[in-house]
């Protein structure tokens, strides 16, 4: 049994076959009942476009490259929801590379976006500006997503406001009256915001002096290792504001390993409101990021700029907010 073409779809839905195709392509031009009738004779006739002659035929291949610094991190599952929702509205689909693998096997996985001709390029989270990256986003729109760097010529970026969070989480646990505050610091751009942003509610408030930071490298193991190192300074924090919600898990571990009770003992607080902080066994104060928003805001910079390619750039910041759960308290009094 031959498969149905696109004369088949036209002839039952009794439009052209230019019709079908600009249906096919999203077109806004077409009126809605000829569209329900098109969509229609489409799902009755089972029909599913051939990808690689539309793609010869239209020069685009209706396909979008995902570069992520690296796939095991949990806060890009939502970004990438609502960065494929609103992609998809637009019948564009998602290629997903990860960045971690591209520096295992010394390559760069940008370069085999730019062969695959793809549309667009979204580039998620921290990543080094290669010259992979660099040539290929002066040809392919390009926006990057949950991170400030790398900067590039044309290249719009859509952010949380992390200066603002690390305020948000570094006030409320000096609200809840803690002196000896701890902070697990990330890296890149990111890092430094939220460490500059901890360091100056500290001192606003008199507590350099109490107050500490510690390097941590985003992962679990990173925060587990540091709050191990703080747990064994003369003057233990008696609460620690993390990087994100990875590191404040392993943080949580550490502290638990070592008897104390979170928070009667200890207060926590982490970034980025993953589904790990929403787990009811961990439940924990984080700071809220607006993942999905960043999102739907990274996926319409790069629709308009698939329109308009030498627009100047834009820098979009999502404002966060605080989530109160489980592993934040007064100190204990003595």
């Amino acid at each position: 049994m031959r498969a149905p073409t696109i004369r088949d779809v036209a002839e039952r839905a009794g439009v052209s076959k230019s019709l079908v195709s600009l249906v096919l392509r999203g077109s806004e031009q077409v009126r809605p009942e000829k569209r329900q009738a098109v969509l229609s004779a489409v799902e009755e006739l089972g029909y599913r476009p051939n990808a690689a002659a539309r793609s010869l035929s239209e020069r685009r291949t209706r396909s979008v490259g995902v570069l992520l610094n690296d796939l095991r991190n949990p806060w890009f599952v939502e970004l990438l929801d609502g960065l494929g929702s609103r992609l998809h509205e637009r019948g564009l689909h998602l290629l997903l590379a990860d960045g971690r693998l591209n520096r295992r096997l010394d390559d760069d996985l940008s370069r085999t976006f730019t062969e695959l001709r793809v549309d667009g390029l979204v580039a998620v989270g921290t990543l080094p500006a290669t010259d992979e990256l660099r040539a290929a986003a002066t040809h392919i729109p390009t926006v990057v997503a949950g991170a400030r760097e790398p900067v590039l010529p044309h290249v719009d970026v859509v952010a949380g406001d992390d200066a603002h969070g690390a305020r948000l989480a570094t006030e409320h646990l000096v609200d809840l009256g803690h002196r000896r505050i701890a902070h697990i610091a990330g890296q890149g751009v990111v890092g430094e915001l939220r460490r500059t942003a901890f360091e100056t509610v500290v001192r606003e408030h008199g507590l350099t002096d109490l107050a500490r930071v510690e390097q941590g490298d985003l992962t679990e193991e990173g925060g587990y290792r540091a709050m191990v190192r703080l747990l064994h300074t003369p003057e233990p924090p008696t609460a620690v504001f993390a990087f994100n919600d990875i590191a404040c898990v392993g943080a949580l571990s550490a502290a638990e390993e070592s008897g104390l009770r979170v928070p009667h003992d200890l207060s926590l607080v982490g970034y980025d409101n993953t589904y790990l902080a929403r787990l009811r066994h961990l439940w924990l104060t984080t700071v809220d990021n607006a993942s999905h928003e960043i999102g739907r805001r990274a996926a319409q910079l790069l629709l308009d700029r698939m329109t308009t390619p030498t627009r100047p750039a834009e820098t979009v910041l999502s404002p966060p907010t605080l989530q109160v759960r489980g592993t934040t308290g007064p100190p204990s009094t003595p």
